[in-house]
């Protein structure tokens, strides 16, 4: 099957890396960096490691945040995100969202999929030893982050309801709309944080949905 346009524009998007050797990760990187491996065949029997790494808030001259890869502990390739990587057998592809990562895949020539396994030290990987260590804890985490998220998204349609329908084509057409919720500020403030911190866990499990954490991450 042929690649469409936007996958052989990725492609064209990857630049060689700059040799430089992979730096271990450090507790102070916990919500700013994101390291993540995958050992793949390379042939002869022989194996590589195929590091990405991720630094959210962007390179320090330029603030683009880019995608790197790593083989073996020295970067082979950079990219803008998204970014997908011609690795031997497939692809890693990597995306993102407001708030952390959404996507860190190999894609096997076959179609089939592997996440990448994050850093024990990462809050990702951190968030995954929680999970495996304590599943009940986690999956009631995972609820409540949903619910945030649901609740956050509810009031933010709510509140743009009423300005939307107050402009004269919309109202003329449709009429216009009145909030029934009167929030105190500081409810707003709580339960907007409350939505953020929710888009944040689910982001450590690179869990996303475009309507749940996109409108909780923008």
């Amino acid at each position: 099957m042929g690649s469409s346009w936007n996958e052989r524009w990725l492609e064209r998007c990857v630049r060689p890396g700059d040799g430089k050797p992979l730096k271990p990760f450090r507790w102070w990187q916990l919500i700013r960096r994101s390291l993540l491996s995958l050992a793949l065949p390379v042939g002869g029997g022989l194996s590589a490691t195929y590091t990405v790494e991720v630094k959210h808030g962007g390179d320090a001259e330029t603030g683009v945040v880019r995608a790197r890869l790593y083989r073996d502990g020295v970067c082979e390739a950079e990219s803008k995100i998204p970014a997908r990587f011609p690795v031997p057998g497939g692809r890693i592809e990597v995306r993102r969202s407001e708030v952390g990562l959404r996507r860190c895949h190999f894609v096997a020539d076959d179609g089939s999929e592997r996440r990448l396994v994050p850093d024990p030290r990462s809050a990702e990987g951190r968030r995954m030893n929680f999970a495996r260590e304590h599943p009940g804890a986690s999956a009631l985490i995972g609820a409540v982050s949903v619910v945030l998220l649901l609740v956050g998204v509810g009031l933010n349609l709510l509140q743009a309801a009423q300005p939307i329908s107050e402009i004269p084509a919309v109202a003329q057409a449709l009429g216009s709309f009145e909030s029934p919720l009167r929030l105190p500020v500081w409810l707003n403030v709580a339960l907007g944080l409350g939505a953020a911190l929710g888009a944040v866990e689910r982001a450590m499990r690179m869990r996303y949905h475009w309507l749940l954490d996109g409108g909780a991450g923008t």
